[in-house]
């Protein structure tokens, strides 16, 4: 399971990586997405524990209360919190995005065509 997951990061950072380094703006915020998605995946496979298999997720009576016996919940609430950031930084991103290509007439990072976009007639 551990390497299905690491095999995962590095493909989610390798394509984040790719696109990051792309000329046009809606490429390099997808870019940021990926990037942002093989982060939380690496933050909720680095809890203190690692991946927890059959670990109950709250309290129960009878079991002692330590972090052998359960899910740890603090990469939990940090991932949480990171997709709910993520995904209003990207809306925002995408709100400039259109305004920047509504203002100038292209979507590229410098503002200006590449050799391999033909004009419209």
């Amino acid at each position: 399971m551990e390497i299905v997951l690491a095999i995962a990061i590095g493909v989610l950072t390798g394509s984040g990586v790719w696109l990051l380094l792309r000329p046009r703006t809606y490429q390099i915020i997808m870019g940021l997405s990926l990037m942002a998605y093989a982060v939380n995946l690496f933050i909720f496979s680095m809890g203190r524990q690692g991946l927890a298999i059959d670990k109950e997720p709250v309290l129960k009576p009878g079991i002692p209360p330590d972090l052998v016996n359960y899910a740890d919940p603090l990469p939990q609430a940090l991932v949480l919190t990171a997709i709910v950031i993520g995904f209003a930084s990207t809306a925002l991103f995408l709100v400039v995005l259109l305004a920047l290509r509504g203002t100038a007439g292209n979507d590229h990072v410098d503002g200006a065509h590449s050799r391999d976009v033909q004009e419209m007639p």
